[in-house]
């Protein structure tokens, strides 16, 4: 952006290969700064300020530099030098070297010693200017002439380094944040303006047009403000509408999350998105690439409705949205401080789904009564797609008080009234009945129901589905097939580390630690159980916690550490007895008691309440029979 946004660095002092110097005159406004240096070496300071395109103009300083073949120059322009094209040789001996924007303590010491006396306003400067040495001397120059420094004076200095047939060009493109040579093309089209590929590298070879990912560019933060400001409304809001409709082309053509973000920034821009097309893009993001996509998403719906009129549909939205980006990371107190109280109304589709987070934020941090109380008030009073999930997560809790009979009946009203393409839902439905059986023991019906879920979400597409049947798939190897566990667990935790999935990892890890205990590696087992136990604490995901101290106290078991089994016995019994959840892990925690040939008033009477709860798919006796048999086979 400014004069001097790059310097190229000519050694020549070694290579007796220089062009040849080029006749030339030499203008005096541009005699450059000589200093005499040790050893017979000359030492060249030169600044050009050719405009882009007109690199030619610069022979004079290739006549120059020629001359000194044992010197080192450094240039500041603000583009490459494209010497090569008139002799090969300098292509040998230059070296571009980018200037970055000066770090604050340089800002502020510059700004000081240029006579900016008022420390607020040396801040706000130093800051506004996003470390550009042109910005900063020209906040220098107008506090001389005791003048505010304004945007049209920046703009003007700016353009006088843009050829006018341009400037049009960069309002327009101001309005992206990264832009290609089709989207520069489609927005020229668009407005009547000549397209083409001159057009196009004048353009991008300015200092302030920067290289951005996927061979794309953007301009410099301060150019954006600066020209964003220039265009009228009505010419805004058709640019955006003309890039959501070239962002949604792309969407169709790729499954990359940026085309979706882009294509729902520029319909917010244009007008175009309601509440609800705002949540069906969120919905395509987050199937694709998980809480990050839509995290931005919710970014730059609060910086519109943050620069534009109130809107009570848009902020729950965002709350939304919000919400349900944190459900995916497992992090309850932001979805609790998000839906405080009865922050939703359910006649909205954003706030049926904002209540149904609202029961996610309560079911991870074991308030497990009021998570179940929330989502049956939307599976009872919510029509539409809404309620499924709502009561997809009702029987879920069904499933994790352990009436496993009344999960199965009203998973199946769920899939009944849903339709048949809703595949991540039913893959949903699917993984919780394999749940329900995993919890009953009953572990080939829970393989059954799991590979059912995995053939619904590769139908749909989904990555945090594919990652949610990793974990599940660990935990049940830990089981049948410890071996095959190990290299699993491991691909869970990854994948769910990469989501940014902590609960999920965490449970990975627990699955992890129980299959190297299944096949006698005690230390590593202590290793990811500590993994373990330290990710789900920062998840505050409490059952998840209280199932790896489960798995704790049975490797103290097996290593005859029975002081710390029944430490560990005692905190996971308390925790699963708070949170109102696992009854069989209850009955689990007895018979490790029974093991320990110790007894527990504490855990005696929550296994026996638990076997009071526990409403069976089959009988209480062939549940108990199943697990103690697995469980011999862990201990032994």
């Amino acid at each position: 952006m400014a004069p001097a946004a790059r310097a190229a660095v000519i050694d020549s002092a070694t290579n007796d290969s220089a062009p040849r110097a080029e006749p030339a005159f030499l203008p005096r406004s541009r005699v450059p700064v000589m200093t005499g240096a040790a050893s017979g070496v000359d030492k060249v300071e030169a600044s050009t300020f050719n405009p882009p395109g007109q690199a030619a103009s610069d022979v004079w300083l290739r006549d120059l530099v020629a001359q000194l073949d044992r010197g080192l120059v450094v240039i500041a322009s603000r583009e490459p030098l494209p010497w090569h094209q008139y002799a090969s040789e300098w292509g040998r001996i230059i070296r571009q070297l980018p200037l970055e924007g000066l770090p604050m303590d340089a800002r502020m010491e510059l700004l000081t010693d240029g006579g900016v006396t008022d420390p607020r306003m040396r801040q706000v400067i130093a800051k506004a200017s996003v470390g550009v040495p042109f910005y900063l001397h020209l906040a220098v120059d107008s506090e001389s002439r005791r003048q505010v420094v304004s945007q049209d004076e920046i703009m003007q200095r700016f353009l006088q380094h843009v050829d006018p047939d341009e400037r049009r060009y960069l309002e327009l493109l101001s309005i992206t944040r990264t832009f290609d040579f089709e989207l520069f093309t489609r927005l020229a089209q668009a407005f009547h303006l000549p397209a083409g590929q001159i057009a196009w590298e004048r353009l991008t070879s300015y200092s302030f047009v920067y290289p951005a990912p996927e061979s794309r560019f953007q301009l410099h933060q301060l150019m954006t403000s600066v020209l964003r400001v220039r265009l009228s409304a009505a010419i805004s809001q058709e640019a955006h509408r003309v890039l959501h409709d070239l962002w949604n082309e792309r969407a169709r053509g790729s499954n990359a999350p940026t085309a979706l973000r882009e294509a729902a920034y520029h319909g917010l821009g244009s007008g175009v998105l309601s509440s609800d097309r705002l949540l069906d893009y969120a919905d395509r993001i987050a199937a694709l690439g998980g809480s990050q996509g839509v995290s931005g998403l919710v970014a730059d719906l609060r910086d519109f409705l943050e620069q534009g009129e109130p809107d009570e549909a848009l902020d729950q939205t965002a709350r939304c949205l919000a919400a349900e980006a944190a459900v995916l990371l497992g992090d309850a107190e932001k979805i609790n401080t998000l839906t405080p109280g009865r922050s939703w109304s359910l006649t909205s589709r954003a706030g049926a789904r904002l209540a149904v987070a609202a029961g996610h934020g309560r079911r991870i941090g074991g308030q497990t009564a009021e998570a179940l109380h929330i989502y049956s008030s939307v599976w009872d009073g919510r029509e539409g797609p809404e309620r499924h999930p709502a009561g997809l997560w009702s029987a879920d809790l069904h499933m994790a008080q352990g009436r496993f009979r009344r999960a199965f009946l009203l998973a199946d009203e769920v899939t009944a009234s849903s339709p048949a393409d809703a595949h991540v839902l039913r893959g949903d439905l699917a993984r919780l009945l394999h749940l329900a059986s995993r919890f009953s023991y009953d572990f080939e019906r829970a393989e059954r129901h799991l590979r059912d879920a995995e053939a619904r979400y590769r139908q749909a597409g989904t990555v945090i589905g594919a990652a949610l049947v990793k974990t599940n798939l660990a935990e049940l190897l830990a089981w049948t097939d410890p071996v095959s566990a190990i290299a699993v667990a491991r691909e869970a935790v990854e994948a769910n580390t990469d989501l940014g999935a902590l609960h999920e990892a965490g449970k990975a890890f627990t699955a992890l630690g129980q299959a190297q205990l299944a096949i006698g590696h005690f230390n590593d087992a202590r290793t990811s159980l500590d993994h373990a136990c330290r990710t789900l604490d920062t998840a505050g995901y409490r059952s998840g916690r209280a199932r790896a101290e489960l798995v704790r106290a049975s490797l103290h078991l097996r290593l005859r550490q029975a002081d710390q089994a029944m430490a560990s016995l005692r905190w996971a019994v308390d925790e699963l007895v708070a949170v109102e959840v696992y009854p069989t892990l209850l009955m689990v925690a007895e018979y490790l008691l029974g093991m320990l040939e110790r007894t527990d008033e504490t855990i005696s009477a929550a296994a026996q309440q638990a076997r009071n709860d526990i409403e069976p798919l089959d009988s209480l006796e062939a549940l108990e029979a199943r697990m103690n048999d697995h469980l011999r086979g862990l201990l032994t």
